[in-house]
C-alpha cells in the first residue's frame, strides 16, 4: 500500500526543480525534459491515488485488497477540513509544478480532469452538510451491512477475524454518522418526514433474528457470516469459535449501534416537515444549481432542464402511439397504460418461481446481447457479469435496479441488482431496457472497459461524472434496437416508457427542488404520463426528494451522446463507423460531457485528416 522509496524520491526532488523553473513551451524543450515532465506528473498522479487509497479501507475492499480488511472509513465531521486541505495542496502543486504545455494530449486531459476533481471539491465544500447521510436509497444504515455481504469475502480465518473487527467497529461509525446528523440539523438540513418511516424499518431489519432475540431466523448480518464461514476448509470447532466470537460483537456492539441510531431518527422524526425540496434550505437555491452542475456536467438552470423534460415527455408519447396503432390497440394513450398495468401476461408471477423465472430471463437477455457485441463495439470487457436479487432486508426501499462494479483484480463481477419486492414494478415488456441499461452495453460494459484500461492512472478509473454514465446507460438501451432487438412491439413499448421515465424526471426533480411540487404532485405528474406501477411512481419521487439532480443525469447524457453521435456521423458521411465513435466514448475513460465533446471532436479531425 505505501508509495516506493524511490518514488517518493522522484517526487520531492523534481518537485522542487520544476516549481522553480519557468514553464518552457514544448518546443523549446529537450526529449529529456519533456519526459522528466511526463514521470513528474505520473507520479502525482501516482500518490493522489496511492494517500486516497490508503485513507479508504473500503475502497481497498472494492477493488479486491485485503488491506486494512478489519476497517472502516472515516465518517466523522473532524475529516473534512483535513480533505479539504490536501485538495487546496494539491491543486497548488499541480497548477505550479507542472508543465502543461510539456504534456501529452492524453496526459493534458488527465491533467485537466484532476485539477477539475480538485476545483470541485474545494468549491463543494459549503455544501459539505447539505445531504442526507441515512436516507432509503443508500443511506449508511443499510449500505454498510451490504458492504459486508456483498464484498467483504471470507477466504480465512484472518479474513472471519476481519469481518468480526468491521462488525465491532460499526459502533463508532454509526457515533460519527450521528453527529454529522445533529451538526446537519443545526445548519437547518433535516430529511422530510416520509423518510424516517422508510429508514426506521430498514435500520430494524438488520438487527431482527437471532443474536439480537429468541427467533428461529437467523439475522442478516449473522446469517451471512454464517454461510461464509461455514464454506471453510477448517476445523468444526473453529467454525463455532468464530460464529461466537460474531454473536458476541453483534449484541456488543451492533445492536447498540442501530438502537442509538434508530433514537436519533425517531427524535429527529418528531421534528421533521412534509417540506420536500431543497429549497426549504438556506442557500437551498444555490445548493441545487450546484448539484446540477455536478450532475449533468453543464450549467443548465432547472427551468431549462424543466422545458427539455416536457418536450422530451411529449416526444416520446408520440412515439408511444405509434406502437399503440401497430398493435391494434383502441383507446387512449392512458387507456394503453393502464392495459400495459393491469394485463397480467405482462408480469410473473408474485412467488419465488416468479423471481426466478425473471432472473433466468434477464441473464439470458444478456447473454444474447454480449454475442452480438462485435457490430458495434471494438474495446469489449473482460470482467465477468451476474444477475442478482436485492436481498430481502433493503428491498422494500431499494431502488427498481442498480449495477455493482467487478474488483480490478477480477475476484469479484460485475453484478446487475434487480428488486424484485414487487413484481408489478418489474414488467417483462422493460427487462430488455432495463438489462441492457445496467448490464451490456450499459453500466456494465462502461465501467468494466474503464477498469481495465492500463494506459490510464488508476485515479481515472474511480471517477464519477453522473451525466456520462448514466448518459451511456440510456443510450445503451436504444442502441440494440438500431441492430434488431426489441422484436416484440410490447418491448419496443417498454424500451419507451423507460426513456419516457428518464424524461419525466427532468420534470419531477425540477419541480420538486426548483418550483416547490409537493410529493402528492409531483407523484401524480409520473401516474398521469407513464405506465409505471404506483409503488414505482412513490420510489421515483422519493428518491428525488433525497437525491436532488441525481435523476436528471441520464436524459442530459443521452442526448448529448446522440447529438455527438449525429454530429460525427454528419461531419464524416461514408467513414462514419459505429464502434469507433464507441471507442471513442469508452476507452477515455469516465469525462464531463463537454470533455466528451472535445475528444468527439477530435476524433472527427482525425479521421478527416487520415481520409485526406
Amino acid at each position: 500500500m505505501k508509495l516506493n522509496l524511490k518514488l517518493i524520491l522522484f517526487f520531492t526532488v523534481f518537485g522542487l526543480v520544476i516549481s522553480c523553473k519557468e514553464k518552457l513551451k514544448k518546443s523549446e524543450m529537450n526529449t529529456a525534459e519533456i519526459e522528466q515532465e511526463s514521470q513528474q506528473l505520473q507520479a502525482f498522479f501516482d500518490k493522489v491515488y496511492q494517500e486516497d487509497l490508503e485513507d479508504s479501507p473500503m475502497m481497498q475492499t472494492q477493488i479486491g485488497l485485503k488491506t486494512n480488511y478489519g476497517k472502516w472509513d472515516d465518517f466523522s465531521h473532524t475529516k473534512y477540513p483535513k480533505d479539504l486541505e490536501k485538495a487546496k495542496k494539491r491543486l497548488t502543486y499541480l497548477k505550479d509544478s507542472i508543465n502543461v504545455n510539456a504534456l501529452s494530449k492524453s496526459e493534458k486531459l488527465s491533467y485537466q480532469l484532476m485539477r477539475r476533481e480538485l476545483e470541485t471539491e474545494i468549491n463543494d465544500y459549503k455544501f459539505r452538510f447539505y445531504d442526507y447521510p441515512i436516507n432509503q436509497m443508500g443511506g449508511y444504515h443499510s449500505s454498510l451491512p451490504a458492504f459486508l455481504i456483498n464484498q467483504h469475502r471470507i477466504d480465512s480465518v484472518a479474513d472471519a477475524t476481519a469481518y468480526i473487527e468491521r462488525l465491532k467497529g460499526m459502533q463508532k461509525v454509526f457515533d460519527d454518522i450521528i453527529k454529522t446528523m445533529q451538526i446537519r440539523e443545526k445548519n437547518g438540513v433535516l430529511p422530510p418526514k416520509f423518510v424516517f418511516t422508510k429508514v426506521l424499518e430498514d435500520s430494524k431489519n438488520v438487527i431482527t433474528g437471532k443474536p439480537f432475540s429468541d427467533s428461529k431466523e437467523n439475522s442478516v448480518l449473522l446469517q451471512d457470516f454464517s454461510d461464509k464461514v461455514t464454506a471453510l476448509e477448517i476445523s468444526t470447532e473453529k467454525k463455532k469459535e468464530l460464529l461466537a466470537q460474531a454473536k458476541k460483537v453483534l449484541k456488543e456492539n451492533v445492536q447498540p449501534a442501530y438502537e442509538s441510531l434508530i433514537q436519533t431518527l425517531l427524535d429527529e422524526d418528531q421534528r421533521a416537515t412534509a417540506d420536500h425540496g431543497v429549497w426549504k434550505f438556506p442557500k437551498g437555491d444555490e445548493y441545487y444549481q450546484n448539484r446540477l452542475n455536478y450532475y449533468t456536467t453543464t450549467h443548465l438552470s432547472a427551468d431549462e432542464i424543466h422545458k427539455v423534460g416536457l418536450e422530451e415527455v411529449d416526444r416520446i408519447h408520440k412515439e408511444m402511439e405509434t406502437i399503440m396503432k401497430k398493435v391494434d390497440f383502441e383507446g387512449s394513450l392512458q387507456d394503453f397504460f393502464k392495459f400495459m398495468k393491469e394485463d397480467e401476461q405482462f408480469y410473473y408471477e408474485q412467488s419465488e418461481k416468479g423471481k426466478a423465472a425473471y432472473l433466468k430471463k434477464a441473464t439470458s437477455i444478456i447473454d444474447e446481447m454480449r454475442s452480438n457485441l462485435d457490430e458495434l463495439f471494438i474495446t469489449q470487457p473482460k470482467a465477468e457479469l451476474v444477475v442478482k436479487p436485492v436481498e430481502a432486508f433493503r428491498e422494500k426501499s431499494a431502488g427498481i435496479a442498480f449495477y455493482q462494479r467487478p474488483a480490478l483484480d477480477g475476484s469479484r463481477p460485475g453484478t446487475y441488482y434487480v428488486n424484485l419486492y414487487d413484481m408489478k414494478a418489474v414488467s417483462k415488456y422493460q427487462m430488455e431496457a432495463l438489462a441492457y441499461h445496467e448490464g451490456i452495453p450499459g453500466h456494465h460494459m462502461q465501467i468494466a472497459i474503464a477498469q481495465e484500461l492500463d494506459s490510464m492512472p488508476e485515479f481515472r478509473k474511480h471517477l464519477f461524472y453522473g451525466a456520462y454514465i448514466e448518459g451511456w446507460g440510456l443510450y445503451s438501451e436504444l442502441l440494440p434496437k438500431e441492430i434488431g432487438y426489441y422484436k416484440d412491439p410490447y418491448s419496443d413499448f417498454g424500451r419507451l416508457t423507460a426513456e419516457l421515465w428518464r424524461a419525466c424526471r427532468l420534470v419531477v426533480d425540477t419541480g420538486i427542488h426548483a418550483k416547490k411540487w409537493t410529493r402528492e404532485q409531483a407523484i401524480q405528474f409520473y401516474k398521469d404520463n407513464t405506465p409505471n406501477a404506483e409503488s414505482d411512481c412513490v420510489k421515483m419521487v422519493d428518491r428525488h426528494i433525497v437525491l436532488p439532480g441525481q435523476a436528471t443525469s441520464y436524459k442530459i447524457g443521452m442526448i448529448k451522446i446522440l447529438s455527438l453521435r449525429a454530429k460525427a456521423k454528419k461531419s464524416l458521411g461514408e467513414d462514419f463507423d459505429i464502434r469507433e465513435f464507441h471507442d471513442v466514448i469508452l476507452t477515455n475513460g469516465v469525462v464531463p460531457l463537454d470533455v466528451l465533446e472535445k475528444l468527439v471532436e477530435d476524433y472527427i479531425e482525425a479521421k478527416k485528416a487520415s481520409a485526406a
